[in-house]
């Protein structure tokens, strides 16, 4: 369960005090003096006021605060960037309080998602409704460099953070929970995660779809699709958010019904392991037939009193004896489950014909009906080890289950007005936000995709990073597991719902799609840490050094389609 630091309103009401106090009012500058409105002030010197490319700024709602100097908007974007990750932060600790109480689902599977990805989406909505159509299709960049920048900065930066932090040693394919004791060795430590983790991965590949879509016309080079090809995304991306959100909720109870599933076949390899071991002889014939002699001597050691069948308490007694201490194990269940396996008859014992064709059973299992009967039997070996790796990479998260919420009405409540906060600090400043971006790019000649496409995701994806990377250096495969299907989430909620936004804007305003170089990065990014996540779960420290390489190599290939090969 992801924890914050509480956020400190007061805090926020000082900078912000401060902030109006420093830039309100429009600024006019004569090129030696400063005036506002009309007054005459002191000379300003020329390296604060920025080679300021407009003489005039035009405030956001009529009251807030602006600039036309670069410092100036420098400083509304970071005070701006902070009340967005302040937005970000209420709506992550709300949707947390309300994850403990309603427990995942329906909640955890499509409001934290939503909720989320909310300030991201309210900056492409803004990016592109404010003004007409032409001061649109200018700002609406903003919201390209957000989510080019989001997906990137998630899937290279923290991604590779997640690696360094949490790395372990690797031994047998597999990162040892809390054991570091390798260094940086590059192939000698890293980090495992679950399968539902490559799932998640996955998933994210998947998201990728509605991009392919709308860069078909410019794939073929045809220019009359263009509209047809934005529609068509749209409703593809809807479809995915639609689809992603109901994955969410029902993927506890798949998640369950593996985990009890594998928990089940470790039970059996372990008793099949036990019984090996007690046996004075193999458990089964050159051809594959249960061992009639050595069965028998095995099912006289396992009946205490003596009445020629199995109770529970004897099937209870012999799973116990095992010590199933690598897996957290119901025995009640385990118990349940083996008699369901044996007792044919369900009389509630287990005689001896039961017991023979139940063990014959198992082992043909364990084989994986293949037909090999190896007379050394050291298949139930490596089948046990398949299984306690099968239930570890499946994350057995049981244990990690908070109990009841002490005040539920009150925790309601307060979840209720932290996302409420967080809904509305994020609507009021997504606005001012993109006209600040907007003002610094014209005060510095840097194009807006770039601001904010390292600027904005700092703000609005702080929690989740922050988030990650403290549960990577628990250094346990299920915190580790946790860390990177977060990561892989909200890309993928970036490519659905921030991407459903940005598309029915640029439909609905008959805007002009034409982020070839921006959307090449977000496949390119996405698609090598999707295949990396799908094909493996153990990361070793070197895929944290590509991990970082794709930030600097994203900005790079767009600065040199767009302004060396023209493709803007």
């Amino acid at each position: 369960m992801r924890r914050h630091t509480k956020p400190r309103p007061f805090l926020t009401v000082i900078l912000f005090l401060i902030l109006c106090g420093l830039t309100y009012g429009r600024l006019i500058s004569d090129g030696s003096e400063l005036r506002s409105d009309g007054v005459k002030s002191a000379k300003v010197p020329r390296f604060i006021r920025l080679y300021a490319a407009e003489e005039s700024c035009e405030q956001t709602y009529g009251f807030m605060p602006c600039t036309s100097t670069a410092l100036g908007n420098l400083f509304l974007i970071l005070v701006y960037g902070y009340l967005m990750f302040l937005a970000a932060t209420y709506l992550s600790s709300g949707s947390e309080l309300l994850l403990e109480i309603l427990g995942p689902g329906l909640i955890g599977g499509l409001f934290l998602p939503i909720l989320g990805a909310l300030p991201d989406a309210l900056l492409i909505l803004v990016s592109g409704l404010s003004g007409n159509s032409e001061t649109a299709q200018s700002q609406v960049s903003v919201g390209m460099g957000l989510l080019a920048g989001s997906t990137v900065m998630l899937l290279t930066l923290i991604w590779g953070t997640c690696v360094v932090v949490g790395k372990c040693d690797i031994e047998n394919s597999i990162a040892v929970d809390s054991k570091n004791t390798k260094g940086f060795s590059l192939t000698g430590s890293g980090i495992s995660t679950d399968i539902w983790t490559s799932y998640a991965g996955i998933v994210m590949a998947i998201s990728l779809v509605p991009f392919i879509i709308v860069q078909f016309p410019q794939i073929i080079n045809s220019n009359s699709g263009k509209r047809l090809a934005v529609l068509i995304g749209l409703i593809v991306s809807a479809s995915l958010l639609i689809s992603y959100c109901l994955y969410q909720v029902f993927q506890p109870t798949l998640q369950r019904r593996r985990l009890a599933y594998a928990k089940h076949k470790h039970v059996i390899s372990g008793i099949l392991q036990q019984l090996k071991k007690q046996s004075l002889g193999k458990l089964c014939t050159e051809d594959g037939r249960p061992n009639e002699e050595v069965l028998q001597k095995l099912f006289s050691s396992i009946d205490d009193n003596k009445d020629g069948s199995l109770q529970r308490a004897e099937v209870r007694a012999l799973i116990l004896g095992i010590r199933f201490n690598d897996i957290n194990l119901d025995e009640e269940d385990a118990v349940e489950k083996v008699m369901k396996d044996f007792d044919a008859t369900r009389d509630s014992v287990i005689d001896y014909d039961e017991f023979k064709a139940g063990v014959g059973k198992w082992l043909e299992v364990a084989r994986g009906g293949n037909g090999n009967h190896s007379s050394s039997m050291k298949y139930i070996d490596k089948f046990h080890q398949q299984t306690k790796r099968e239930h570890d990479l499946l994350g057995d998260q049981s244990d990690d289950v908070a109990g009841g919420v002490e005040n539920p009405r009150t925790t309601t409540i307060k979840a209720v007005l932290l996302l409420l906060l967080g809904t509305a600090i994020a609507a009021v400043f997504a606005d001012p936000l993109v006209d600040a971006v907007n003002n610094f790019s014209s005060a510095t000649s840097i194009p807006t995709f770039f601001i904010s496409f390292i600027a904005l995701p700092i703000a609005t994806n702080s929690s989740e990073a922050v988030s990650a990377i403290i549960f990577a250096s628990r250094k346990k495969l299920r915190s580790t597991s946790l860390s990177f299907s977060e990561i892989y989430g909200a890309v993928t909620m970036n490519n659905v719902l921030c991407l459903s936004v940005f598309l029915a804007i640029v439909y609905i305003r008959g805007l002009e799609w034409d982020f070839s170089s921006e959307v090449l990065v977000i496949l390119i990014v996405c698609l090598v840490m999707g295949i990396f996540a799908s094909i493996r779960t153990t990361f070793p420290l070197w895929t944290s050094i590509l991990a970082f390489f794709l930030y600097p190599f994203s900005l790079a290939l767009v600065y040199v389609l767009d302004y060396v090969f023209g493709w803007t």
